[in-house]
């Protein structure tokens, strides 16, 4: 059996709307604790995180605590938006957020197809860092449902995914909260 933990990132310093590339603030630092000392005791596992600081700096204190440098894995990343315009891009987020992957168009669904992909070739229990829309796009998979939003996943929440014989089943739902594009 192999089980993939799904680790949304800590709270960033900067919202979609704000910032490119943030990386987290004092309260994300604490998620990332929080989260590093749950984790713990699994490991030492292997660790893939997306090219975004945010995920990066959520990984780092695991990374420290079981001697393991995360591979960088673009696949794990957010969701591409159309547009770098900031506040266009949030607004175009809140848009997909609350739509289906069919209503995205085949790029958003080539992107979460690759998604998928390099989730179900993870050949070991591994700790996967990204983000909401990645991980929400991997829970509708496993529970066959279209829609781009399934859960509203807190910051440094776990979400487990069982990959045994290729599919995806969700094990266990990370813990939520209430989530908003700003």
């Amino acid at each position: 059996m192999s089980l993939v933990r799904l680790v949304r990132h800590g709270h960033a310093a900067a919202g979609f709307g704000a910032d490119h590339d943030p990386g987290l603030d004092d309260l994300g630092r604490s998620q990332a604790e929080a989260m590093a000392a749950v984790l713990g005791p699994l490991g030492p596992l292997p660790i893939v995180v997306s090219p975004l600081r945010r995920t990066r700096e959520t990984a780092a204190t695991r990374e420290t605590a079981w001697g393991r440098v995360a591979t960088v894995d673009e696949r794990v990343a957010e969701i591409p938006t159309p547009t770098d315009d900031l506040t266009a891009r949030a607004e175009w987020l809140s848009r997909a957020m609350a739509g289906t992957w069919t209503e995205l168009g085949a790029d958003h669904m080539a992107w979460r197809d690759a998604l998928l992909a390099a989730i179900v070739a993870l050949p070991s229990d591994t700790v996967v860092v990204s983000h909401f829309v990645a991980i929400n796009a991997i829970v509708g998979r496993a529970v066959g449902d279209d829609r781009v939003m399934h859960v509203p996943l807190d910051n440094c929440s776990i979400t487990t995914i069982d990959t045994s014989g290729g599919d995806l089943v969700v094990a266990e739902l990370g813990r939520t909260a209430a989530t908003e594009v700003r």
